[in-house]
């Protein structure tokens, strides 16, 4: 058990059998009255952001994880196939729990939070930036904006992204796996 003292931006907490991330908090000192925490909680299964009020000093469930690294194999009806680069083992992921599953292609690199009672994966995340190559994008036609134009294009791993006009079929592009943005074009 821990108190509302010990959070820390990233410890899991379980609330009524629901695993949450805490994203951040505030100790809070009114002039008057007791102390509090004020928290952002993320849901571990939904991704849902929470605001949750504790008085201060209250005892909390904390849930130990452990980050795993994982590399990505292949997928198939069970989800996505992982395996731990030093011990080999290897696991199914629901894509449900995968952060930027569209960015995922093979060999790639993940960190897995593993819930270490149970050894059940909570999430899955992807690195912040990923390279992936243009498979697919319809030519730009100068002329037709006049400032931060971007068209539609399809990747390796089949998502789509916005790219700006003078992005061609071909070139590696690289990208935020968060919200799917386009940051640049990657010269080699």
């Amino acid at each position: 058990m821990a108190t509302t003292a010990d959070f820390r931006n990233g410890m899991c907490l379980d609330m009524d059998g629901t695993y949450y991330f805490i994203v951040e908090f505030l100790h809070v000192k009114p002039g008057k009255g007791p102390a509090f925490v004020r928290t952002k909680l993320r849901n571990v299964s939904t991704g849902r952001v929470i605001d949750k009020t504790w008085n201060s000093g209250v005892k909390v469930e904390e849930v130990r994880i452990e980050r795993r690294p994982y590399q990505f194999l292949y997928k198939d009806e069970m989800g996505y196939n992982f395996m731990h680069p030093e011990t080999f083992e290897q696991i199914s992921i629901p894509g449900e729990t995968i952060e930027g599953v569209q960015f995922l292609k093979e060999g790639d690199l993940v960190e897995a939070m593993v819930h270490t009672a149970s050894d059940t994966v909570l999430t899955c995340e992807l690195p912040a930036h990923v390279i992936l190559q243009i498979t697919y994008t319809e030519p730009g036609v100068k002329g037709d904006t006049a400032t931060n134009a971007t068209k539609p294009a399809t990747v390796e791993t089949g998502a789509e992204v916005r790219v700006p006009l003078f992005i061609n079929e071909g070139e590696k592009i690289e990208i935020d796996t968060r919200d799917g943005s386009y940051i640049g074009r990657v010269r080699e």
